[in-house]
């Protein structure tokens, strides 16, 4: 029988990817806010229809200005959410497993001598959405060695790709790369602070790592997910430009010049490597093009729906 795969906050930009690195060999039920994690009722209710065999628990308030611009919420989703949706599992005798999709928010200000960031570094968050992710995590463990069922945490670095908000910074700068590209925009782009670094993967890797923890992770385990390389800001923004034949001006704009007090970021990928086998395979170049390709087809596509 067809394995049934729960995608909880499962139909934004990663779900969307995650349905399909699981592909045929399984049935994916994907909910987003039509399931409310902060409602348990409703929560158990579901989890009894669907009865699924494993789950991935993407739900979450995502991005750290949120969370710093409405606490209580980030806390009652990322947290209470989390529990919630446990305690549903349970109530439903669920037997399978559940990844649990944190962030590497929660290592906080890195050193340069802390690089590369493995988990066993000390974990200091500095906004709710960090704290929240770090309750969630220890909720887990405890869960996953007291309860019936195994959990597996990931803390995903900065993931990219074709899909993703234009809320995200290079997203965003494709998207304007890609009107300027059509014509619709000046070649200018206004930036900030460009010159910091991050370690991007392609959203495409990261669901094919979640898969891959969902079956041979290790029952509380914690995993980082992340390419091991750390590239700037402006280098991916630059290549972007190259790879669709545009110059453009890079002009630094005062009300977005806030310096971070993180420069660098780079993961290691190590445990998950030898845990599951996974290793980052889509190049760089391929992502941004991706992205910029993305962009255009949804101008395009707008422009002929307007007409």
């Amino acid at each position: 029988m067809m394995k049934k795969i729960l995608l909880v906050g499962g139909t934004g930009f990663v779900g969307s990817h995650l349905s399909s690195a699981f592909g045929n060999q399984y049935s994916i039920t994907a909910v987003g806010r039509d399931v409310d994690v902060c409602k348990p009722s409703d929560l158990s209710a579901f989890i009894r229809t669907v009865q699924p065999d494993a789950v991935v628990h993407l739900a979450a308030v995502t991005t750290l200005k949120e969370s710093f611009e409405d606490p209580s919420l980030t806390y009652a989703t990322n947290f209470m959410g989390t529990l919630n949706l446990l305690s549903a599992l349970r109530e439903n005798h669920f037997q399978g497993r559940m990844l649990n999709v944190s962030s590497s928010e929660v290592y906080g200000l890195l050193n340069e001598f802390d690089l590369p960031v493995t988990e066993s570094l000390l974990t200091h968050p500095l906004s709710p959405y960090a704290v929240a992710k770090i309750a969630s995590e220890a909720l887990c463990y405890q869960w996953s060695q007291t309860e019936s069922f195994e959990i597996i945490s990931a803390r995903p670095f900065n993931h990219i790709g074709p899909g993703q908000s234009a809320r995200f910074a290079i997203a965003d700068f494709g998207k304007q790369i890609a009107a300027i590209k059509l014509g619709l925009a000046e070649p200018i782009l206004n930036v900030g602070d460009i010159d910091t670094t991050r370690d991007f993967t392609d959203v495409r890797d990261i669901a094919a790592a979640y898969k891959l923890l969902l079956e041979s992770g290790k029952n509380g385990g914690i995993y980082n997910v992340c390419s091991g390389v750390e590239r700037s800001v402006r280098s991916l923004i630059v290549r972007m430009c190259e790879l669709v034949n545009i110059q453009v001006e890079l002009r630094a704009d005062p009300e977005r010049m806030r310096l971070s007090d993180q420069r660098r970021v780079r993961g290691s990928y190590h445990n998950l490597s030898i845990d599951t086998g996974w290793e980052p395979h889509i190049a760089i170049d391929k992502t941004l093009l991706d992205i910029v390709e993305y962009w255009i087809d949804d101008f395009n596509l707008n422009k002929g729906a307007s007409k």
